[in-house]
């Protein structure tokens, strides 16, 4: 198929969009943090640019493109190998269509430092994502994209199982291995800078437009339709948060809204070339209802769910590739539209992800205490990850 130049430019901009979400994300994590781990929590957004961009080229786009069997893809790619200047994917170079791809990769496991701010060394930060990548994106997106047993059968977009199922799983699993932070429970664990989140969840927002609408891969009706679905989908969502917090605590908060747009944004990915704007609507508020009880309830059960990883991603995640197949009408069909059969394909892919990614972020999680160590020690965990792992404060005023 020859190349359309419309549709390389739309990806190109759109894997744009992708990284400049890490920033994004640097800025929503940190604002939440304590002032003291501040540069260490961005600083887990902005090496996963790094690593997980050379681990993708490398051996990662293979794993997850390359012709395999329905669990993994084959090493045919490693390094790059048989992709040149002039390799075509659909109307698109290749080149650009790993770029996009692995924009997804990049950000994916970022967003799993929101569960372990201020406990996780550094080294074993940056082992952990790059193992990560390699024995848990890898195969899912192989799975839902790359030619695996869930691709053609469950539906998902822009990446709602293979991006915020597996991050928002893994979130819960690995936080419960590591334990609660200091003082948890006890001691007032604030945000240090609210104004930060609130610009990053600006740049997400910006940034998800690349994120969903790119995932069309041609400049088309499909990308319009995912492009006003994230549109339309976190409004909603951060409308009926605010909303919530207004009737359950008697104001509403910057950081609710803020959290409940990003609950809109993850729950929109799976569905946002699938459903209509109308339908959209009703998903970033629904998914913005389930998110909220699930950040209300993370106190009863006694987990340190940090900056809500699995609270926004994981529960968000799991809403919203449910209702992709409840309301599916472009392309596919939903629940709403007599085809109860996408719905339990969706449940399916939901569930045999969990359970994958749970498991091997566990033994990731084990192996790398048992090897290099996880978890910072106790005196590095009350002067600060900064100073410890760092040695710089952000502010010096």
């Amino acid at each position: 198929m020859a190349i359309v130049a419309a549709d390389t430019v739309w990806v190109l901009i759109s894997s744009a969009l992708v990284l400049l979400m890490l920033p994004g994300l640097a800025l929503f994590y940190g604002g939440l943090v304590q002032r003291k781990n501040v540069l260490s929590s961005m600083m887990h957004s902005f090496v996963a640019m790094g690593v997980m961009a050379l681990e993708w080229v490398i051996i990662g786009y293979s794993l997850a493109f390359g012709t395999g069997n329905g669990f993994i893809g084959s090493l045919e790619h490693i390094f790059l190998q048989g992709i040149d200047p002039y390799s075509v994917t659909g109307t698109i170079p290749t080149y650009a269509f790993v770029a996009f791809q692995g924009m997804f990769a990049i950000i994916t496991p970022a967003l799993i430092s929101g569960a372990i701010v201020g406990r996780v060394k550094f080294k074993s930060y940056i082992a952990f994502i790059a193992l990560w990548g390699l024995i848990v994106y890898a195969p899912v997106c192989h799975w839902v994209w790359g030619g695996g047993f869930l691709t053609g059968e469950a539906l998902d977009f822009a990446g709602g199982t293979v991006v915020h199922v597996t991050s928002g799983i893994s979130s819960l699993a690995i936080l419960i291995f590591l334990g609660k932070r200091r003082g948890y429970g006890i001691d007032s664990i604030k945000p240090h800078n609210v104004t930060l989140t609130l610009l990053g969840t600006g740049l997400l927002w910006f940034g998800w437009f690349g994120f969903n609408a790119g995932s069309s891969l041609a400049a088309n009706e499909i990308a319009a339709l995912a492009f006003i679905t994230t549109l339309v989908a976190p409004a909603a969502a951060g409308f009926v948060w605010m909303t919530l917090e207004w009737v359950h605590l008697g104001r509403p908060t910057a950081l609710g809204f803020a959290t409940g747009v990003l609950a809109g944004l993850v729950a929109i990915t799976p569905a946002a070339g699938f459903v209509t704007p109308m339908a959209a609507i009703p998903i970033g508020a629904i998914t913005s209802f389930i998110c909220y009880q699930a950040v209300m309830l993370k106190g009863r059960f006694g987990y340190d769910d940090s900056l809500d990883a699995f609270g926004v991603h994981g529960v968000g995640g799991i809403t919203g590739a449910i209702l992709t197949g409840v309301f599916a009408s472009v392309g596919s069909t939903g629940l709403l539209l007599g085809n109860s059969d996408q719905l339990m394909l969706q449940v399916e892919g939901v569930v045999v992800t969990l359970i994958y990614a749970s498991v091997c972020t566990l033994i990731i999680g084990f192996v790398l205490h048992k090897t290099i160590g996880l978890k910072v020690s106790e005196s590095e965990e009350n002067i600060g990850l900064d100073r410890t792992q760092h040695g710089e404060a952000a502010y010096n005023i």
